[in-house]
């Protein structure tokens, strides 16, 4: 009886864990598009990307969330990119918190 309690509560916690890792990863997305403006910050910097089908996006890029000064760019006003992050929308305005840059052109 111990055994099976041990089990079972194994294999609850590995579901736990899988599906966690999986609602991590549903959670990143990628947006493309033209860098419009860009708003100075403390450790970053916002930029306007304006996609192919006309939505904006205020990308909030910073060093700590791309993990490092090594991986951390300056677009330039004029920039295709595309970047991965976590989106999220106000009434208004659709954000990006990027934590990957995944192409500068």
């Amino acid at each position: 009886m111990k055994n099976l309690k041990k089990i079972s509560f194994l294999f609850v916690l590995m579901t736990f864990v899988i599906s966690c890792k999986t609602i991590k990863d549903n959670n990143v997305n990628t947006v493309s598009g033209k860098v419009d403006a860009i708003e100075a910050g403390k450790d970053g910097y916002t930029a306007t990307i304006s996609t192919a089908e006309k939505e904006v996006y205020l990308a909030t890029i910073s060093i700590v969330n791309l993990g490092g000064p090594e991986k951390y760019k300056q677009l330039k006003i004029g920039d295709n990119v595309s970047v991965k992050g976590e989106i999220w929308k106000t009434e208004d305005e659709k954000h990006i918190k990027v934590t990957e840059i995944v192409s500068v052109k």
